[in-house]
């Protein structure tokens, strides 16, 4: 066997250590590499619900955050009485105030019965533009058993031939029943046109000459 010098020696010594240093290194980099992946997987699984839906906010997350529902838009329609229906019967369901003046107001009771076999329940009466109801039962009404509605027209700023409507909600079938005011109101003259006259500006002379 071929004798060796003591620089081959050296030289055979130095690529062996290089090649141990390579090996080292590479592993170090595959290590690394795994570790990243597993890194990377558990900040996934952390930005994710459990039922796989995106958590908005969190790193990792791909794709549109979960938006959350906006509250309901509260119905404004009066609720209508639970429970078994009757029926409601007016002896007018129309009121003819014939004619007043601009400014009065008009007040007339409508009477009615409860025609059903069942409590009648009014849950509401709410009047169009210009009428009020300050006055409608707020205890059930046996069957059998009437009723009175009060209603107030006011004429105020409304001249001309009128109509207007009070919608009753109730246990009833359909819910709401509708009665009528109308009539026609006569203008007052000079009401509005005092307010409405324009004003004639004094003229003044400074001089005071003739």
């Amino acid at each position: 066997m071929e004798n060796f010098s003591l620089a081959q020696k050296i030289q055979i010594g130095l690529l062996g250590l290089c090649a141990l240093l390579l090996i080292a290194q590479l592993s170090g980099v595959f290590n690394s590499s795994d570790s990243d992946l597993r890194n990377q997987a558990a900040t996934e699984l952390q930005a994710t619900g459990a039922n796989g839906a995106i958590v908005p906010g969190q790193p990792g997350q791909s794709g549109q955050p979960v938006i959350q529902p906006t509250q309901p838009i509260q119905p404004t329609t009066p609720p209508v009485p639970s429970g078994p229906k009757t029926k409601m019967a007016f002896g007018e369901s129309t009121y003819n105030f014939g004619t007043v003046s601009e400014g009065e107001k008009v007040e007339h009771i409508y009477k009615f019965k409860n025609s059903g076999n069942e409590p009648l329940i009014i849950s509401n009466a709410q009047g169009s533009c210009g009428c009020t109801v300050p006055q409608w039962p707020k205890e059930p009404i046996a069957p059998g058993k009437s009723g009175e509605i009060k209603v107030v027209f006011d004429s105020k700023g409304k001249a001309g031939k009128q109509s207007k409507t009070v919608t009753i909600t109730a246990n009833t079938d359909p819910a709401t029943t509708t009665i009528n005011i109308e009539g026609e109101v006569l203008k007052v003259a000079g009401a509005a046109d005092a307010t409405s006259k324009p004003v004639t500006p004094i003229q003044v002379n400074p001089g005071g000459g003739k």
